[in-house]
């Protein structure tokens, strides 16, 4: 389905001039495909009520949050890559006891087994997203999995050069599918998909995507729709809502 938003984010990689990677765009859109922060966050959150202390292990395109909407990046290869997200300010105060950084996430009755590294606002304010298919992003300067409140974000590359990525399966998730988060020295978590919604790219809406307050979700984003050669881009971003089960 389509949701109108203000700013379209979401990774994906095309058939592009090979070594080229595809970046988060604006509003975690990346140059292709996921939305990021409005604005780049001003200090690093510590994991938890919407801040983080991991820190990310090296540049990755990305997405913008919405309070702080950075803007995307482009790719290196056909991976898909979320647009720029608007992101929250990284100015919460810090949890008294800290939200464990994600490191790992699967989908049940799928292939996805993906490992999640931190990621932060990439030049132009935009998510970082991962190079490597087979990786997700969790946008540190937001809510962890786990946390009491908000929505966590964990986005990813749709496909890459010559295959699918694991996150093309993400648009077929059905209600109730399991979604289980491994967690750095704490149990994992296990989700429960509620929706998954197919979001205009140019309609994204970054300060839902990341949102600070409200009753926590964890939101897993990839790219999707048709495919824009005309911008080397998917027109619009997949969007799945999970909840703590």
């Amino acid at each position: 389905m389509k949701t109108s938003t203000t700013t379209a984010v979401i990774a994906r990689r095309r058939p592009s001039p090979p070594g080229l990677m595809a970046l988060v765009a604006a509003a975690l859109l990346l140059p292709a495909c996921v939305p990021a922060p409005t604005s780049q966050p001003s200090a690093p959150m510590t994991a938890g009520s919407g801040q983080s202390t991991a820190q990310a292990g090296g540049p990755t395109p990305g997405i913008t949050p919405a309070a702080e909407t950075p803007a995307p990046g482009p790719a290196t290869s056909r991976a898909s890559v979320p647009a720029p997200v608007p992101a929250a300010p990284a100015t919460l105060p810090a949890p008294t006891v800290p939200v464990p950084a994600p490191t790992t996430l699967t989908v049940a009755g799928t292939t996805i087994n993906m490992t999640v590294v931190p990621v932060g606002v990439a030049a132009g304010g935009a998510m970082e997203i991962p190079g490597p298919f087979d990786q997700a992003g969790w946008y540190r300067f937001g809510p962890a999995p786990g946390a009491d409140a908000g929505t966590a974000v964990i986005a990813g590359h749709i496909d890459t050069t010559s295959d699918q990525a694991p996150f093309s399966q993400l648009k077929s998730l059905a209600a109730g599918t399991a979604i289980q988060v491994g967690r750095q020295d704490a149990p994992p978590l296990v989700y429960r998909v509620v929706s998954v919604e197919l979001m205009a790219k140019d309609r994204f809406d970054g300060d839902a995507l990341f949102r600070r307050a409200g009753p926590h979700e964890l939101k897993v984003v990839t790219c999707g729709g048709r495919w824009l050669d005309e911008v080397k881009d998917y027109s619009d971003n997949v969007i799945v809502t999970a909840v703590l089960e």
